[in-house]
């Protein structure tokens, strides 16, 4: 029996792995958790992101991807290893597996991701840019020769192209992305308010009353934090007006990049895109109200793909169809 057809999205923040006939197996995510005394591997994904922020002097919790990205090759090493044996453990033959790299990751930054599959136990690797993966995760007809936009908000970078007949015309990539986002809320809560919270506390934050527009009725949530004076735990009241302001920026530079592509887009891709619009992938997408930030910006009707933060790891196996 031949080995077994994966797809992985590699990313900032989580690592999603599509299994050619079975569908999405992995979605954790991308960090471990190893011993401050030994260095043993203590935990990968899930459990890991349970330490981020409660370990002890003991433990170090550490997230090997910056911007899309490796920047510990051996944390991330070992990431894939874990989950590629959970889903291959019964089986004979190393599997052959397809990764999605950012569009703008150098030459230098692909062969290492290649050689990092390959030592994580794949008999053959292959790589795709992910905003084509995207695309095709979305539904994008590959053999479609209209214009389409995807912008991929992921956790460490934005990736946005045009896609033409299975191939990108015009691409950018941005570190501004889901991660930019939490630091963002917990940036202005020390600086308006004197309160530290942890990366956890922040995306939480963020997913709960964060929007991309101001809501029409104003919600609150309580959360934990520190006070930054006093350094004493205290509990305090975060409201979605807050938390949008924080993230505008950030969001204001996403669509920049995206007004940036679309002045690049030769003119009949750019009619192409009038009829066919953006679609939005990635866990950036499910901000509330980021489709009608984007529409109201740049003129273009906007819609969030289904399933987004599977998208990549879904249009891996497209690939697998068209290629073999």
């Amino acid at each position: 029996m031949p080995g077994a057809n994966l797809g992985i999205d590699l990313g900032t923040e989580n690592v999603v792995i599509f299994v050619k006939g079975k569908g999405i197996k992995i979605s954790e995510p991308c960090i471990a958790a190893y011993s401050n005394i030994d260095g043993r591997l203590l935990a990968v994904g899930k459990k890991a992101y349970e330490m981020l922020g409660r370990s002890s002097g003991n433990i170090k919790v550490i997230k090997p991807m910056k911007d899309g990205v490796v920047s510990d090759f051996t944390v991330t090493k070992h990431i894939l290893q874990y989950f590629i044996s959970r889903i291959c453990k019964n089986m004979i033959f190393k599997p052959n597996v397809i990764v999605c790299v950012p569009s703008t990751v150098t030459d230098l930054e692909k062969r290492t991701i290649l050689e990092l599959i390959k030592l994580s136990g794949a008999a053959k690797a292959r790589m795709v840019e992910e905003p084509l993966s995207a695309a095709l995760g979305a539904g994008v007809d590959p053999q479609n020769a209209k214009g389409t936009m995807v912008v991929d908000i992921g956790g460490g970078t934005c990736d946005i192209a045009v896609v033409t007949m299975g191939g990108i015309s015009v691409s950018k990539s941005i570190f501004c992305a889901g991660r930019s986002l939490d630091t963002a809320v917990s940036r202005q809560l020390k600086r308006e308010r004197d309160i530290i919270v942890g990366e956890r506390t922040a995306e939480y934050i963020k997913i709960n009353v964060g929007g991309a527009t101001l809501r029409e009725v104003e919600l609150g949530m309580t959360v934990k934090g520190k006070d930054y004076i006093t350094n004493t735990p205290l509990v305090f009241e975060v409201t979605s007006k807050e938390v949008y302001l924080a993230m505008r920026p950030a969001l204001e530079e996403m669509v920049n990049a995206c007004r940036d592509v679309l002045e690049l887009t030769p003119p009949d891709l750019a009619s192409d895109i009038s009829d066919t619009g953006i679609i939005l992938t990635g866990g950036g997408a499910m901000i509330k109200g980021i489709d009608r930030l984007f529409e109201s910006r740049l003129g273009v009707k906007t819609r969030v793909a289904q399933r987004p933060l599977d998208c990549v790891a879904l249009g891996t196996g497209k690939i697998m169809e068209i290629i073999q």
